[in-house]
């Protein structure tokens, strides 16, 4: 898919599919770990919707009510995709804490073996799809949705591999284990992909708090602004930015010394040329910059508390 309405669209649906897949298995074979399963993507799904919403804001210019733009409501999505599957999770461990300690559940380990098959092979598909579809788009929204696709087809893969086993241990008569082997396998799903949450809802508060990129960003830009601003003499060059979603906001004061000789027309010229070296390695990007004689305008809190001259 080339399109990044198309392919969140893909995701939404397959979300859908799942969930509805899986609450319909879950009531067939009384396993926790389906239904684990089933809730996380139809909770998915409902985000999918928002997530398609806001793919088509992220791309409009800045207006009044929003003048600077609506990157930070990619960031806010990711946000909250972050927290809703963080509380599943935390819901699904609690639940399962309660039934080894309730002395487990019988499950149907066949009709579970066929759903976490289908399951596998609909999450692997549908991750490949936001995998292939990055060639063409490069969106955060599709980034985070590839990560969600990636962990959800080893989730499956796991569920199917526990399943395989109980089917195993009913065949050779350990029918004690057999009631543990769903609460077991949800404990062990959770604590093993409780970071991808965590991570992508931690990394989405960042950009939320207008907290700098990661230095495999933020080094490059700093390195394009000097060689913008290379042949001019400066006293003090300050760098700022921030990352909401996937605009790169950057801000350049310039300290110029006491007496410069540069007339409005350079100074755009010199705009020009810093936002040329920024866009390089970096698109989309709004890069600002300021030119001054006064190191206060430059210094950090700029603004905020300014001395008085007497």
């Amino acid at each position: 898919m080339k399109t990044e309405s198309s392919t969140l669209a893909f995701s939404a649906f397959m979300a859908l599919l799942i969930g509805c897949v899986g609450i319909f298995f879950t009531l067939a074979t009384n396993s926790q770990a389906i239904l684990l399963d089933g809730l996380f993507n139809l909770i998915y799904f409902s985000v999918a919707l928002v997530t398609m919403k806001v793919s088509k804001l992220a791309s409009r210019p800045d207006s009044e009510a929003y003048p600077f733009g609506y990157s930070y409501f990619e960031s806010l999505v990711n946000l909250c995709k972050g927290l809703l599957i963080l509380g599943v999770s935390v819901f699904a461990l609690v639940n399962a804490i309660v039934a080894i300690i309730a002395g487990g559940r019988e499950i149907s380990a066949g009709l579970a073996v066929l759903y976490a098959l289908f399951a596998t092979a609909a999450c692997s598909l549908t991750a490949w799809v936001m995998h292939r579809s990055q060639r063409h788009v490069k969106s955060p929204l599709i980034s985070a949705d590839k990560l969600n696709w990636a962990v959800n087809s080893l989730i499956s893969a796991a569920v199917l591999a526990a399943f395989c086993l109980v089917m195993l241990f009913e065949r050779f008569g350990w029918l004690t284990v057999v009631p543990y082997v769903d609460s077991v396998l949800v404990i062990a799903v959770v604590v093993l992909c409780l970071g991808v949450p965590v991570r992508m809802a931690s990394h989405a508060l960042q950009e939320l708090l207008n907290k700098t990129p990661e230095e495999a960003i933020a080094e490059p830009v700093r390195q394009a602004v000097a060689r913008g601003l290379d042949d001019i003499d400066t006293v003090e060059v300050r760098v700022r930015m921030v990352r909401p979603g996937r605009l790169l906001y950057v801000i350049v004061h310039v300290v110029l010394p006491d007496a410069p000789s540069i007339s409005i027309t350079i100074q755009d010229a010199l705009r020009a040329r810093v936002d040329d070296e920024v866009r390089r390695y970096y698109s989309p990007v709004v890069c600002d910059v300021v030119f001054t004689a006064d190191t206060r305008w430059a210094a950090p809190s700029c603004g905020q508390l300014v001395e008085k001259h007497a």
